[in-house]
């Protein structure tokens, strides 16, 4: 039988690795007021001393046998160091289940048995002196199997054997090195310039099972398959196959000089740099009442011309493809996650532009592929692009978008849906988190500085009275008229909630119809070093009283990612929430099972299951639910 826990990664050899082991031990001394000085200049500034380190490397993954040191020192101290071990490398897997040790409380009898999946980067440094953005961090796909009828929660954890994954690390010592730059890395310690290995798909983003399948999804290829039960991969899922057989059905319009240049771009994008033609986004939705899977596509070229195709996949649960529409827009747009009601795609348009300094120090290598784009902040508004779903004779016409009235980047959509009144006009609400273009930097998204391979915490925590820059939560709403013209279009602070928050998530069973909740993951704000990120409370909104929001925070020095609700009832919020705690003082993680019912109240806390300390695992980004 093979071991529970593959084994530790082999001892240093090499200089480069006696180096790395030199410099991850260095980066924990008895005292943590004594750690080197590496200041580093930025454009946001946040309340820590002058004797504190601004930014270190992504470090490497600590021996099974260590402890963070747990000292009394000054909280702007500890807050530092507590951001960068929420991106600790993980190079160990569990290939067999293992019993997770209850901590506190138990699992109710009634709860839904099944598997909470959880994927984000599991490895940010390879053993020959380079480091990635944690975006491109080879996938890590966690499994918590809930028992609710024995109690018990049994945990795996496998890396994704993706196509870069098998190239970077040798199979017989366990060494690491990194070959593919990736869209926001370049690589230390190989080739930089030339190195055309630009998509590297880590499947790291987001998790999907459908049709009794399981599959791990990234932001501009292809998912691949993974074993349910061993998590084993299996390969690519070419999803799209049946669509590439048959023309598409072009509802767009054509502008000869962007087809001319398309035509130039494709075989260098799809030969030079191995880019899939279709490139699908790693953000999916389920419409629960229709037993539908939608995912959606953009094509290679879109990143470099000022027009973006946009091409919609629905599939029955045997993959079927029951439609698809291609939607040609006259805008450069860079979108992450959107959104579907009964009648609509809503795409809440990023507006990007190309960098040509930027890009041709990317394509020389000496920079991220993500630096020949920029955001355009051009207009003060936000263009959303509502698609029609049927292939119907709509009475607007969609290519001109409604302009809402404030200039904001959409992380993450939670939820839309429309509402017909007798008169004939509709209303339309989003519900979504987004943050200032001033803010949002393609190339320091979680305070990663490519040039020097470090994290800066302060570019996530913003000075007092600029919290509004950084992502929050919002409710668009928007009031067509029964001949389909925009009446009305406004953007405000949904339930008036304005502390920096991101993630939000509802009842799946309501995606696309009307919900009244909304949960999503937010900041006590009790830290003043890092008082807006990493998140360390749970919030549930009542979107039909902006009076009503209750929250659930974690113990001091401890950090969660994105929570997930687990129905178990008829009413909406009827159910659990699942939501992985960090506690990074002592580099453990906890599953934490919340009642969304009593939130707010004392007796929140259903039970907190312990990930062994051996197994602890970088913060995470996107997960699933998967009733048994």
């Amino acid at each position: 039988m093979p071991p529970l826990v593959s084994p530790a990664p082999p001892p240093f050899r090499g200089r480069a690795q006696k180096m790395q082991a030199k410099t991850y031990h260095s980066t924990i001394p008895p005292k943590l007021q004594q750690l080197a000085k590496l200041p580093l200049p930025g454009k946001y500034n946040i309340s820590i001393p002058s004797n504190v380190p601004r930014a270190i490397s992504i470090i490497a993954p600590p021996p099974p046998t260590h402890e963070v040191p747990i000292v009394d020192v000054d909280d702007t101290v500890t807050a530092f160091w507590d951001y960068q071990f929420l991106f600790v490398s993980q190079r160990a897997e569990a290939a067999e289940p293992i019993n997770l040790r209850l901590v506190e409380g138990e699992i109710p009898l009634d709860f839904p048995s099944g598997t909470y999946y959880l994927t984000g980067p599991g490895l940010f440094s390879d053993d020959h002196g380079s480091t990635v953005h944690p975006l491109d961090g080879h996938g890590y796909l966690r499994a918590f199997t809930i028992d609710g009828s024995k109690g018990q929660v049994k945990f795996t954890a496998r890396y994704i054997q993706t196509e870069a994954q098998s190239e970077e690390r040798d199979p017989v010592t366990g060494e690491w090195r990194f070959t593919h730059r990736g869209p926001f890395s370049i690589l230390k310690g190989g080739k930089m310039v030339g190195n055309t290995k630009v998509m590297k798909n880590v499947a790291n983003t987001s998790v999907l099972r459908w049709g009794g399948r399981l599959f791990c999804l990234w932001e501009g290829g292809d998912p691949y398959e993974i074993e349910t039960r061993t998590l084993d991969t299996v390969g690519k899922f070419d999803v799209i196959k049946d669509d590439r057989k048959k023309n598409s059905d072009d509802r767009g319009f054509k502008v000869d000089v962007w087809d001319v240049a398309a035509e130039i771009l494709k075989p260098i994008l799809y030969g030079v740099f191995n880019m899939p033609p279709k490139r699908l986004l790693s953000h999916y939705k389920i419409d629960a009442r229709r037993g539908r899977l939608l995912i959606m596509s953009c094509n290679a070229e879109d990143m470099l011309l000022p027009r973006s195709n946009f091409t919609f996949y629905e599939f029955d649960s045997n993959f079927k493809l029951l439609q698809s529409q291609e939607f040609i827009i006259s805008d450069h747009l860079m979108i992450h996650d959107w959104a579907f009601t009964d009648s609509h795609y809503i795409l809440f348009g990023n507006r990007i532009k190309l960098d040509i300094a930027g890009s041709m120090s990317a394509v020389c290598g000496l920079s991220p592929m993500i630096s020949a784009l920029t955001v355009n902040p051009s207009k003060p508004t936000s263009p959303i692009y509502l698609l029609p779903r049927l292939k119907t004779k709509e009475m607007r016409d969609w290519r001109i978008p409604i302009e809402a009235p404030s200039q904001l980047w959409v992380l993450h959509v939670g939820n839309a849906f429309e509402e017909k009144y007798e008169n004939g006009n509709v209303e339309i609400q989003i519900q979504a988190s987004g943050c200032s273009y001033q803010w949002f930097n393609f190339q320091k998204m979680f305070g990663y500085d490519w040039r020097s391979g470090k994290l800066d915490p302060s570019m996530m925590n913003l000075k007092q009275g600029q919290e509004k820059l950084l992502p929050h939560l919002i409710k668009v709403s928007i009031n067509l008229e029964q001949n389909g013209n925009c009446k009305k279009c406004c953007v405000n602070d949904l339930n008036q909630w304005n502390k920096a928050t991101d993630f939000p998530t509802i009842n799946q069973d309501f995606c696309g119809g009307k919900n009244t909740y909304v949960y999503a993951a937010t900041t006590s704000g009790l830290r003043q070093a890092l008082p807006n990120f990493p998140f360390d409370t749970v919030v549930k909104l009542n979107t039909k009283d902006k009076s009503l929001h209750s929250t659930w925070s974690t113990r001091r020095r401890r950090f969660i990612g994105e929570p997930i609700f687990i129905p178990k009832g008829r009413e909406e919020d009827d159910g659990y929430l699942l939501v992985v705690e960090y506690a990074v003082s002592t580099q453990r993680c906890y599953l934490v099972i919340l009642d969304s019912k009593l939130m707010g109240e004392k007796n929140v806390l259903v039970a907190r299951f312990e990930v062994p300390r051996n197994l602890n695992f970088p913060l995470g980004f996107h997960g699933f639910w998967a009733p048994r």
